[in-house]
């Protein structure tokens, strides 16, 4: 059965549409065949006449067989993977079936693509058997994150004497959603203060949701299986292990989009470095099981407060709403984190881990303050002057302002990827920047 993208064509009318799809050569033999058939009435020649209904009527023919063939033939698109990395590849596969009692003419099929991801397939397909089907693939790649729409498919159909060509064009399209780089990344002990991402086990027990091994007093309505017979036993009363405590858990990942924070567009720009960084931040704490979430400048949080995913939803699923928003997020006109700072409001998030543009002052000292007391803040600073080239003096000051408020500031070069910088914002001090990567590793990270 013929997939999504067979459902439907436009057509251009009837068989009075289809002879306008009379080729040169279909319009000069009908033309020829109706000044004989002319010349024959007007000198009585019998055969000269035959000759030119002959010739009249063959294109006319061809007309009514790919008319009535144009309706039964079906097409579909089959996308795979239908969400890719930037950089690689997916494949398209076209398909199509033939319905018809006789066998199809020769087809040409034609899909439309945006120019970003490579040039417009053509494929030209011989006749096609009744009942038939035939396969065609091409791949499509993009370097720049988006949706993209493929479709629709559009068939040509001629007749073995060349004399007419229509179309049809097929209304299904599909949608390839190109998300941004993902890197692998180290652990992060930021100062070893960040609970739940060393390898030890002391380190995991708040942040994998363990239980609190600090006992407290029995409260009526407390389970018994939760007694704490050791501490009974020292202190002379019902003490009870503490609950989880699930508001020391979790991370926010800070995406700043403002417009005015970044210069420069395209692949290897310093906004393409951030947001492939918090893709890539996310995706590493989510498959630790780290309870996650995304905050942008404008406020807006994924997933949601209050929905499934953030309490203790399935991981991949919040990982898919992230890496959707991800793919067409673009720069914001907010001026400030002001909105961004509301959105952290009083969570008990036990990291926060930002990637931030040019910071002004004003916006340094609410960045400062939006690492909470007991918590541990990384900030990832990307600033303008240093991807242009320009020396970064202003940097290290909101750098070094950060740091006197208890963050783990990392200055991001161009061209280094995140990997590094992620497993060195452990080492106390400034953390120092590996040497940039060559033009053809550029930005983005490894898939």
């Amino acid at each position: 059965m013929p997939g999504p993208g067979a459902d439907g064509a436009r057509e251009r009318g009837g068989v009075r549409g289809a002879l306008g799809g009379l080729t040169t050569r279909g319009r000069s033999f009908l033309a020829a065949g109706l000044a004989a058939a002319f010349c024959a009435y007007l000198l009585g020649q019998g055969d000269l006449l035959r000759v030119g209904l002959l010739l009249a009527v063959l294109p006319l023919l061809c007309v009514l067989f790919l008319h009535r063939t144009r309706h039964r033939v079906e097409g579909s698109r089959r996308l795979t993977p239908a969400q890719v990395p930037a950089g690689s590849e997916a494949r398209v596969t076209l398909r199509v079936d033939s319905v018809s009692r006789l066998p199809t003419g020769v087809l040409m099929l034609q899909d439309k693509v945006p120019y970003v991801l490579g040039p417009r397939p053509r494929f030209l397909l011989d006749r096609v058997e009744p009942g038939g089907r035939r396969e065609v693939s091409y791949r499509v790649r993009s370097d720049l994150r988006g949706r993209y729409p493929l479709g629709p498919l559009q068939l040509r159909l001629t007749d073995p004497f060349g004399m007419c060509e229509l179309d049809r064009a097929f209304s299904g399209q599909s949608t390839l959603t190109v998300v941004p780089r993902v890197e692998k990344l180290p652990p992060l002990r930021p100062g070893g203060e960040a609970r739940g991402f060393g390898e030890g086990r002391q380190h995991t027990l708040a942040l994998a949701g363990e239980d609190d091994l600090i006992p407290r007093g029995y409260r009526h309505g407390d389970d018994l299986r939760r007694v704490h017979w050791r501490s009974t036993a020292r202190l002379g009363e019902l003490m009870v292990r503490r609950e989880e405590q699930p508001q020391r858990t979790g991370c926010t990942v800070l995406l700043d989009t403002r417009a005015a924070g970044y210069a420069g567009s395209g692949p290897g720009s310093a906004f393409e470095w951030a947001v492939a960084g918090a893709a890539s931040a996310l995706l590493h704490l989510l498959e630790k099981d780290v309870p996650a979430r995304l905050v942008t400048d404008t406020g807006d949080a994924v997933p949601a407060e209050g929905s499934a995913s953030s309490h203790g939803g399935r991981s991949g699923q919040t990982a898919a709403l992230m890496m959707d928003l991800l793919a067409v997020v673009g720069h914001s006109d907010g001026a400030g984190l002001s909105r961004a700072h509301a959105a952290l409001g009083e969570s008990g998030e036990s990291l926060l881990v930002a990637f931030l543009g040019d910071l002004d002052e004003e916006q340094t000292t609410l960045t400062a303050r939006m690492r909470r007391p007991g918590s541990t803040a990384v900030a990832f600073l990307l600033d303008s002057a240093v991807w242009s080239g320009r020396g970064g003096s202003a940097l290290e000051a909101r750098a070094r302002r950060l740091r006197e408020a208890g963050w783990t500031a990392v200055p991001v070069p161009p061209g280094v990827p995140l990997a590094p910088l992620w497993g060195g914002a452990g080492t106390p001090g400034p953390v120092a920047a590996p040497r940039p990567r060559t033009a053809s590793t550029s930005s983005g990270g490894a898939a």
